[in-house]
């Protein structure tokens, strides 16, 4: 399992935006940097949940996060423009992007997989990430050394029957981090790369496999100095990669990994 001991305040004055806050992968982020000096802007869905994080954090680092409720599956453009000016008016740079939020969809075959179910884990999945970066990249741009990941998933890397819209999208984030990062490369501080994190315990793993053991699964924070590491100096030339958890090697991929 990958280990990486993190230094005390290694995200001091780092000002990270951190989405699907409310619960799972996400909310880990935000209780993990936090206790690494971070400075936290958590969206999710659910404004009661953001609300009771906000509260068990600034408990113990006070002034250091803002929340935004915001739904993916209904927000305009609109929206996401005016969060975008909103960062660039109470922010001097924004340090990193974790893009944790997700729909699972319908798990059916496509001959029966439902268009308004498409349409709306599209949107979620895909459209946010979209709309999301683009009204970032101002704010990021302004860091010395931003970074971004996207969660990806197995079944985002090849193909599986039954995984629908979810698939689907998760083929087209690869395929939006690849492009995003050949245009990044020589142009700006950003680094950008996929996480496939596998098999975590999740509110989505249940849904997605309801007759699995629930403790199957390890929780959230093994992920975790995966995470940080990829906040890291020292990681600039891991850029533009499809990451798998699971089979990461540091060293061996340290090495190879100037690829974009």
């Amino acid at each position: 399992m990958f280990t990486f001991n993190a230094p005390q305040n290694m995200l001091q004055n780092k000002t990270i935006l951190i989405t699907g806050a409310s619960d799972g992968i996400g909310k880990c982020c935000a209780e993990t940097f936090a206790n690494y000096g971070a400075n936290l802007i958590l969206l999710g869905r659910s404004q009661g949940k953001l609300e009771k994080l906000y509260d068990a954090i600034d408990r113990a680092h006070p002034n250091k996060i803002t929340i935004h409720p915001m739904n993916f599956e209904t927000a305009s453009e609109h929206d996401y423009k005016i969060l975008g000016e909103s960062l660039d008016s109470q922010f001097p740079c924004l340090d990193g992007f974790i893009h944790s939020a997700g729909k699972l969809g319908d798990r059916s075959p496509i001959e029966f997989y439902s268009f308004e179910t498409w349409n709306k884990t599209m949107q979620v999945n895909l459209s946010s990430t979209f709309l999301l970066t683009k009204v970032l990249l101002q704010s990021l741009s302004k860091s010395s050394d931003a970074r971004i990941i996207l969660t990806s998933s197995s079944v985002g890397r090849k193909g599986k029957a039954n995984w629908g819209a979810y698939a689907v999208s998760k083929f087209a984030i690869e395929g939006l981090m690849q492009t995003l990062a050949d245009e990044l490369k020589n142009t700006s501080n950003i680094r950008i790369n996929s996480v496939n994190p596998g098999g975590i315990k999740t509110a989505m793993r249940r849904a997605a496999y309801p007759a699995e053991n629930p403790n199957a699964q390890p929780e959230p924070k093994v992920l975790m100095p995966f995470y940080l590491y990829l906040f890291s100096k020292g990681t600039e030339t891991i850029h533009g990669e499809a990451l798998n958890f699971r089979d990461f090697d540091e060293q061996i991929f340290t090495e190879n990994s100037n690829k974009v």
